[in-house]
């Protein structure tokens, strides 16, 4: 299938520069655009999100169980100063 598009000059410009950067096709770039959207729009919020819960992790399995100790520990050390 073939495709026709238009951009603005200044997101065509950018487009070749990055073109340019990283090597590859026009068509390819666009190809790797449209799969990465279709993939995204079948997707779920939680599936987007999967992969970036957890990965700060404090190592507290129970710090939302335990919040009220945490902020009453800060509070007593800041007037202790």
């Amino acid at each position: 299938m073939s495709v026709s598009l238009r951009l603005e000059p200044e997101l065509e410009a950018e487009l070749r520069l990055r073109l340019e950067r990283d090597g590859g096709s026009m068509s390819e770039f666009v190809r790797q655009a449209i799969r990465e959207k279709l993939d995204r729009d079948g997707r779920s919020a939680y599936q987007i999100g999967e992969p970036l819960f957890g990965r700060y992790s404090s190592g507290d399995g129970d710090r939302s169980v335990r919040r009220k100790e945490g902020v009453k520990a800060r509070i007593d050390a800041k007037h202790r100063r």
